[in-house]
């Protein structure tokens, strides 16, 4: 009650809330809810909402802002998410949707914020993300746009009014996760500023995924040894890991991100590679069929085989050499894995996160030897089942398959089978320390650790490194008593 508040206040120890639990002993579950098919309800989710990817996509454009058809909301919790993960701000604009909006629809909020963004931030790119609000209640999105263009013309005159790009960009939540809306975000900048001149640039197209800054200087470092230029669509690296230089001039941007001029000439590429399949793949066939470029759609280059493929594949469209600089990295990446194959050889491992990354890994651990006894995806996809099956039919693993599952089932299952590592995000950590085993960090959503979004784990020196931290890992549970399993 309020009248036992004291006057001074409550510290933060008296607000701390002890956790008790329900019973004294384990009380085993309801065999017929842990399948998450077999329930309404995502217990302790493995994604999160489709204008997450959306927004992720269009921070990666060189002085652009996604702008939310939506609630407060929508934005708080991306903007707060990024902020853990790579401890940058990330600046997002909000239509600051409330009951008039949801009664009357969104297109005052639209065009006058709109207004305001363009005139106090001047952008160049203007990412239009739309939400479940603005989806369920029909705004037409279309002309709003058209609306918000004729009043910036009007006050702004006709070339300024006209010089920031619109990309809208549909991602009602109900119909997929980030991981959607990040593909989808890929094809409607491709469809809205792709140009077709007639002219090759020689140059290739990467949409990398929703990777890491340290994935994406790791694909500019390959690419630079086959002396080969690209446009990175979304290209991350100087946005969310930018260096501190002062003085900063307001309105602030990052050096980084990718320029409109770069995604307009993607349409006159050599090809395109979409690494991650779910992650641009959609933009990525949007170009093959609309400008007849080549596109390679994953996987995405984790470990030795999909790296060496990658490779491959950039040669033989592009005509240049794997040089020896890359194939020394490769060497290094081999031998590593000899030296460490006492630690890594049959140790079971589940591995969950987004699909393509999933997929990626669950290749590499193969390779080293280790068996998968589990693999998730947070996210359905069409090819998750099949992509894993073709990869453990190799080495003659039978693994658990989850494809577009949540960590509860997957945690239950883990607790039925041997398992001795966990790779996957900040996610894990409770069912690490519920099993007692390591977990190894990998993925979009590390937020409990700082630094990991400047390590790569894409390409041989990025599996040089997630190797390193995948035996620590091993280690660090419990170092080996027997001397010829030993460092």
């Amino acid at each position: 009650m309020a009248k036992d508040i004291p006057i001074e206040g409550i510290t933060y120890q008296q607000l701390a809330i002890k956790k008790m639990p329900l019973s004294e002993s384990y009380v085993p579950r309801d065999e017929t809810l842990i399948p998450s098919g077999n329930r309404t309800v995502v217990m302790n989710p493995c994604r999160t909402c489709m204008p997450f990817g959306a927004m992720f996509a269009g921070l990666g454009m060189h002085r652009g802002i996604p702008f939310v058809q939506g609630a407060q909301g929508c934005t708080t919790y991306v903007r707060y998410t990024f902020c853990r993960i790579f401890q940058e701000p990330a600046s997002i604009a909000n239509a600051s949707f409330h009951e008039d909006a949801a009664v009357f629809g969104g297109r005052k909020n639209f065009k006058h914020g709109l207004r305001n963004l363009v005139v106090r931030y001047k952008p160049d790119v203007i990412t239009v993300v739309t939400t479940c609000s603005s989806e369920i209640i029909g705004d037409d999105m279309v002309s709003f746009i058209k609306e918000a263009r004729k009043l910036l013309v009007k006050e702004l005159g006709e070339e300024e009014g006209n010089r920031v790009k619109l990309v809208l960009v549909n991602t009602p939540s109900f119909a997929g996760s980030h991981v959607a809306g990040y593909d989808r975000a890929a094809k409607a900048f491709l469809e809205t500023l792709a140009k077709d001149r007639s002219t090759t640039n020689n140059k290739v197209n990467i949409i990398p995924g929703m990777l890491m800054p340290g994935d994406i200087r790791e694909i500019k470092h390959m690419l630079a040894e086959m002396g080969i230029e690209a446009h990175i669509l979304f290209d991350i690296s100087d946005v969310f890991d930018t260096p501190l230089m002062p003085p900063q001039i307001m309105p602030y941007y990052p050096e980084g991100g990718t320029r409109v001029a770069d995604v307009e000439d993607m349409g006159n590429s050599l090809a395109t590679f979409a690494l991650c399949r779910n992650e641009g793949g959609l933009g990525a066939r949007y170009l093959e069929q609309k400008f007849e470029i080549p596109a390679f759609v994953g996987p995405l280059p984790i470990g030795v085989k999909y790296t060496d493929l990658f490779l491959q594949r950039l040669s033989q469209v592009t005509g240049r050499e794997v040089p020896p600089s890359l194939k020394k990295e490769r060497g290094r990446l081999l031998d590593f894995m000899a030296d460490t194959l006492h630690h890594t050889m049959m140790k079971k491992a589940a591995v969950f996160g987004d699909p393509d990354i999933v997929t990626g890994i669950t290749r590499f651990v193969c390779e080293l030897g280790m068996e998968p006894v589990a693999v998730m995806s947070g996210t359905a996809t069409k090819t998750f089942t099949e992509d894993i099956e073709e990869i453990v039919s190799e080495f003659g693993a039978k693994p658990l398959i989850l494809n577009g599952s949540d960590l509860f089932e997957f945690e239950e299952a883990l607790k039925e089978m041997p398992v001795e590592v966990i790779i996957g995000n900040s996610k894990g950590v409770d069912i690490s320390k519920e099993l007692g085993v390591p977990l190894v960090r990998a993925g979009l959503f590390v937020y409990d650790r700082v630094g990991y979004y400047k390590r790569p784990i894409i390409g041989y020196r990025g599996g040089e490194r997630f190797l390193a931290d995948l035996v620590n890992a091993i280690l660090d549970y419990g170092y080996p008593g027997a001397r010829t399993e030993q460092l």
